[in-house]
C-alpha cells in the first residue's frame, strides 16, 4: 500500500547548500484521505550557507511563518535521522508528495542523502500540478490553483508554514486521487 506523503518545505533560497532548509513538514495519507501521522522540523543554517536576498526580502514580508520556523531549531542531521525512522515507521510505501515537487523534493531528497545517506522516496516525487494539468487536460502554467475546481480544497490554511501547508495540499491531493479514480472507474468497460 503506498502512503502519500504530502510536504512542503521552507527554505532561505533556490537550492540546498548554498541555502538551507529552514523548516519542513510531511502529512502522511492513505489514499482515502486519512491522516496517518504527521513530522515537522525546524532546522539549523548549513554551516557557510546564506539566504538569498530576494528570498530574504520575501521573508520580510511574513514575520508569524518567519517566527514559527526559527522556533525550536535542531542540527539537520538530528532531524534527517527523526525523519528517516518516522518515513520508515509508516504504514506502506511512501510516495513523496508536493505542489510544487521539483523544489521540496530537491531540498528533501538533498538533506536525506547529504546527513542520512539515503531515501525512502527512490528518485521520484509526485506533483500535484503536474497531476492537475493531467485531470484538467489543460497546459501546464494553466494548472494554476485558480483553475482547479473548488470541491478539490478542503478549508485549510495555508500560513506557510510548512506542516500546515502540508496538510493543506495533503487533503488537496487525496480529493483529486477520489475524482481521478471514480471516473477512471466509469470509464472501465
Amino acid at each position: 500500500m503506498e502512503i502519500y506523503v504530502s510536504t512542503d518545505i521552507e527554505a532561505d533560497g533556490p537550492i540546498p547548500g548554498p541555502n538551507s532548509m529552514l523548516s519542513f513538514g510531511s502529512a502522511a495519507y492513505r489514499a482515502d484521505k486519512t491522516l496517518i501521522s504527521t513530522f515537522e522540523a525546524n532546522l539549523e543554517l548549513l554551516p557557510g550557507a546564506a539566504g538569498e536576498p530576494r528570498t530574504m526580502e520575501w521573508w520580510k514580508t511574513q514575520p508569524e511563518a518567519w517566527a514559527a520556523c526559527r522556533r525550536e531549531l535542531q542540527k539537520p542531521e538530528d532531524a534527517m535521522r527523526r525523519y528517516l525512522t518516522w518515513l520508515k515507521a509508516l504504514p506502506g510505501k511512501p510516495v513523496f508528495v508536493a505542489y510544487p515537487a521539483a523544489y521540496d523534493f530537491l531540498f528533501v531528497y538533498w538533506y536525506l542523502m547529504r546527513f542520512v545517506g539515503e531515501s525512502p522516496f527512490s528518485h521520484s516525487a509526485l506533483d500535484i500540478k503536474t497531476f492537475a494539468m493531467a485531470m484538467l487536460g489543460c497546459d501546464y502554467r494553466d494548472a494554476s490553483k485558480r483553475a482547479m475546481p473548488a470541491h478539490w480544497f478542503d478549508e485549510l490554511p495555508h500560513t506557510h508554514q510548512a506542516l500546515d501547508d502540508a496538510i493543506e495540499q495533503g487533503a488537496l491531493f487525496c480529493n483529486m486521487l477520489r475524482e481521478h479514480r471514480a471516473t477512471a472507474a466509469r470509464q472501465r468497460p
